[in-house]
């Protein structure tokens, strides 16, 4: 029989993953590893499938050139090595391998707050030196402590478990994880500043964005009870580590571990020269089991999507037919506008989301309308690549349920996309409509209704309905040079709440909107870009 698929491997990954592609006669693989962007543009047009790790580069003239290319696999997390786009645009699929170091992560973590309970490293140093002094090295016990975990992902969820394995009390914090997901863990859910105030031992696993960019600085560090850990096996730049200098050389912290850094190698970092550090190189994925997960991950990912189309795990894109693809893009577009806006007014954690269909956008097939609606919402709460096939997949692992309900009562209009952010005990719902089938409006928030283009900056505003507070947000728009597009206002008809929708052209200040927020009517202000 001869193969039907042919599949290049152009890095060195785990011999499980190539050997199942070999094990399965329909599939030829090729192992060519170290090839620049010509020659895996010259070799590429011969195969199906590529995968890849972290070192080549698949970039848009590689993608060109791939007239039979209907899958490429990353070995890892990241794809930024792959441009995706350029995939997207060629109905390529991508897979990666998120979860395949989550268990290695973990134990490196476990490891990390072992060595700074019981000095490990600086004891095997000592006695390396023919130094015997044990009571030098005293430690604590992790039994009856209190660790702390900022990010509750998959990584997370793991530490939290085996920690309670180690008789440990566990406290959570995530904004986007409900305290359901939390409590299944067995722990706590807790609010940051009380998390930073009472752990014994605090450690990061969120991913690094430019709100996440030194989460962990100076006033949060002093926040942090005298004599706690901090452990950092996530990213680098999530802790300001000359803030972190000072707080362990005055002894404020008892110690802290590294796996991740700002600058990568750490050349002349002053951390090096602290005894009350422990610091590894960037080992969180570098186990035997890792790189066989991933490898063996990739290569059945690979499998499944060329034999069955399977694509659950895909990166990028959805099975969804051309002709239905042309005719739900407006409302996908509309949709996922509408979820950026729930997302950015809602700020507690979402148990459910809702999507309805209205009219005539109801004969159409709702699932890439929903998806879309999620990648909206989630685009706001996650970082990496969010996209319509990932979205379901995403929101069921942050705790969302979702639902959909379809009818051709338009409600006044002749489609109408809803969706509706359930939090505890509270939900918030915006709508919006096709004007000829082909530009978005927005034309409701909750009970008020409304008329805006979603998209641009805007500033929403929830506050008592009162004179001058129109005029109050004008003034600190006007004072930060930020000129007014459209201004929408909403008003009960039996409420004295009131909404405020204001397009923006440029960014606020933090203190603009800090001085926002403390006007008196204000009850929420958010800034969001849709």
């Amino acid at each position: 029989m001869n193969a039907l698929y042919s599949v290049l491997v152009a890095d060195s990954i785990h011999a499980d993953g190539c050997e199942l592609l070999a094990s399965d006669a329909r599939f030829h693989v090729d192992v060519e590893t170290g090839l620049d962007e010509a020659a895996l543009t010259a070799r590429i047009s011969d195969y199906d499938a590529l995968i890849v790790r972290s070192k080549t580069r698949v970039t848009r003239p590689v993608i060109a050139a791939g007239t039979r290319l209907r899958v490429i696999g990353r070995a890892g997390i990241g794809v930024d090595n792959i441009d995706v786009d350029a995939a997207t645009e060629r109905g390529i699929v991508v897979f990666n391998t998120p979860d395949a170091n989550a268990t290695t992560t973990a134990e490196l973590t476990l490891a990390h707050l072992l060595s700074l309970s019981r000095h490990l490293p600086q004891a095997d140093r000592s006695l390396r030196q023919n130094e015997w002094q044990p009571a030098r090295y005293s430690g604590v016990e992790l039994a009856g402590k209190t660790i702390g975990i900022i990010g509750f992902g998959t990584i997370g969820r793991l530490v939290a478990r085996r920690c309670v394995g180690f008789k440990m009390q566990v406290l959570a914090y995530d904004p986007f994880v409900g305290p359901d997901i939390i409590e299944e863990s067995a722990a706590e859910p807790s609010e940051f500043d009380a998390l930073l105030a009472n752990a014994d031992y605090v450690s990061l696993h969120c991913p690094l964005t430019e709100k996440t960019r030194h989460l962990i600085d100076a006033a949060r560090l002093a926040a942090m009870k005298r004599g706690a850990r901090l452990i950092n096996c996530a990213r680098g730049g999530l802790v300001d580590e000359a803030a972190l200098v000072d707080a362990l050389k005055s002894g404020h912290l008892a110690g802290a571990a590294f796996d991740v850094y700002e600058k990568e190698p750490p050349a002349g970092s002053p951390l090096l020269a602290l005894d009350n550090v422990v610091l590894t190189p960037h080992l969180g994925a570098s186990t035997e089991e890792a790189q066989q997960a991933a490898s063996l991950t990739i290569a059945q990912n690979v499998i499944q999507f060329l034999a069955t189309g399977a694509a659950e795990t895909a990166v990028n894109l959805p099975r969804v037919t051309s002709d239905q693809l042309a005719r739900t893009i407006p409302y996908q577009q509309l949709a996922c506008a509408l979820g950026r806006l729930v997302g950015s007014i809602c700020e507690d954690p979402i148990s459910e989301l809702v999507v309805r269909l209205f009219g005539r956008v109801a004969e159409l097939d709702s699932r890439p309308i929903t998806a879309e609606a999620l990648v909206g919402l989630l685009s706001r709460r996650m970082t990496g690549r969010v996209n319509r096939v990932n979205a379901g997949h995403l929101a069921k692992s942050q705790g969302i349920e979702v639902r959909e309900s379809r009818t051709e009562n338009a409600k006044d209009f002749v489609s109408l996309v809803e969706i509706c952010a359930v939090t505890d005990g509270k939900s918030t719902t915006v709508a919006g409509t096709l004007l000829g089938e082909r530009h978005a409006r927005l034309v409701r928030i909750d009970d008020y209704d409304v008329e805006a283009v979603p998209e641009g900056r805007f500033l929403f505003t929830r506050h008592h309905d009162q004179p001058g507070v129109v005029g109050a947000l004008g003034g600190v728009l006007g004072r930060e040079n930020i000129n007014i597009s459209r201004m929408h206002v909403g008003v009960g008809e039996t409420s004295e709440n009131a909404i405020a929708l204001i397009s923006t052209s440029a960014p606020l200040s933090a203190s603009a909107l800090a001085e926002i927020r403390a006007l008196p009517p204000i009850e929420q202000a958010v800034e969001f870009e849709l």
